[in-house]
């Protein structure tokens, strides 16, 4: 043969990542099929791979017999055994078969059998690959747009970035370079899907680990993440060594590594706060910059109470929530803040009960309902829940504040602004 046939293929696997022994099985498959269709499909054919000679022999096999009736499979002891001596009868012996030239159709055949075994390791080889670095950083660069799914193309592989993994306002243009988060890595008949996240607080973990050296050597760790997607995110970090500040590792000087971090996530704040042990302590820097007066910590039902002044208690719950929602998933516990307003007057009124849902279903009037919802002009399942949280007539909804109000489910700050102008005009127009 006038080429070294294994080292053409050792070359294709390096060049493809592929493993030698795959492509060896291909080209041997190919053979077979092409050889099937050359000397027909009675034969017993193999084809094995000659390392030493490096080349492809085709063998048919045949079984030892006293008498031969099919010549294609079968052979008899005295022929066996001049090619293997010590053959038995019921042995399977080899013949070497010289493989006639291969017509157009059997080369074909040869050549579509080599090319989707090659395309199945190379599919193989990707969802491998990828599916060891799931949950690692990955770059990559825009390719197309397609129904809201960003196209990414990896080098080796295409990846998808769905639309509920992308950051709000985010703009995403054909060769714009992007980094992600390897989400997911599915296999799928016509190949791997490598799924991509820039929302998950993975992302801000691997973004972190690269730009302080501190957290990739070991000295400061990351113990909680959570993100608002675009909008906030909190950190949650300690440090092994008591000479390193983790929170200023993480900042870096004047703000300039939590400034990279930042401007990659699109201006999406980043609190970095130091993780402690005791949940009533961390939960006072979880919130910050609100200040908190008391915690109450309930093991029972992985609840901390948190009390703070009339003048904290946005700040402490944040916009729609926000800042209390992401403490709340960095501890793991449920966060409950209130002001101290609200709770010295729960023994007067009952706005505390609409907090904690203290009114029991038994004791509402069935006709409460549908007529509360007909004079605030909202649903019944809406003044269901308020007349459950003891807010069930325009006094006291009128006497309520918008942060008691936001307690109640199905209840933002709009609504709670409207509900008490609602009860107002109520109480003005004699409509109790």
């Amino acid at each position: 043969m006038g080429i070294d046939l294994l080292q053409v293929i050792e070359q294709v696997g390096r060049e493809k990542e592929i493993d030698s022994a795959v492509l060896i099985e291909a080209v041997s498959a190919a053979i077979l099929s092409a050889s099937r269709k050359t000397l027909g499909t009675a034969l017993d054919l193999r084809v094995e791979f000659d390392r030493q000679a490096r080349c492809f022999k085709l063998y048919a096999v045949r079984k030892v017999v006293e008498q031969v009736m099919n010549p294609h499979v079968e052979t008899s002891v005295e022929e066996a055994q001049r090619l293997h001596p010590g053959a038995q009868p019921g042995d399977e012996v080899k013949f070497e078969v010289q493989a006639k030239e291969f017509g157009r159709i059997a080369a074909q055949t040869a050549k579509q059998v080599i090319i989707q075994r090659v395309k199945e390791a190379e599919r193989e080889s990707v969802f491998q690959a990828f599916r060891a670095r799931v949950g690692e950083l990955v770059g990559g660069v825009v390719q197309r747009v397609a129904k809201g799914n960003v196209i990414v193309n990896l080098g080796k592989a295409e990846a998808v970035l769905p639309p509920r993994e992308q950051l709000p306002r985010e703009d995403y243009r054909v060769g714009d370079r992007i980094r992600a988060y390897v989400l997911d890595v599915k296999k799928l008949p016509r190949g791997s899907q490598v799924v991509l996240s820039r929302t998950h607080p993975g992302l801000l973990a691997k973004l972190l680990e690269i730009e302080v050296p501190e957290i990739y050597e070991g000295i400061v760790e990351i113990k909680a993440v959570a993100r608002d997607a675009g909008e906030r995110a909190k950190v949650a970090v300690a440090s092994r060594d008591s000479n390193v500040d983790p929170v200023g590792a993480c900042v870096g000087y004047r703000g300039s590594r939590i400034q990279a971090i930042v401007r990659e996530l699109m201006g999406e704040k980043v609190d970095v706060i130091t993780w402690k042990d005791d949940p009533a302590s961390f939960v006072r820097s979880a919130l910050a910059p609100a200040e908190i007066e008391s915690v109450e910590v309930v093991e029972a039902t992985h609840t901390l109470h948190v009390l703070v002044a009339d003048g904290q208690l946005s700040l402490a719950i944040g916009k729609r929530g926000q800042n209390a929602r992401l403490a709340a998933k960095l501890l793991g516990w449920k966060v409950d803040v209130k002001g101290r307003g609200e709770v010295q007057r729960a023994p007067e009124e009952p706005i505390q009960p609409a907090i904690e849902g203290q009114v029991p279903a038994a004791e509402r009037s069935t006709e409460e309902i549908p007529q509360l919802a007909k004079v605030l002009g909202v649903g019944e399942k809406l003044a269901d829940r308020l007349i459950e949280a003891g807010l069930d007539s325009c006094q006291k909804l009128a006497h309520a504040s918008d942060d008691a109000l936001v307690q109640v489910e199905g209840i933002g700050p709009k609504t709670a602004q409207k509900l008490i102008e609602a009860a107002k005009a109520a109480l003005a127009s004699g409509d109790e």
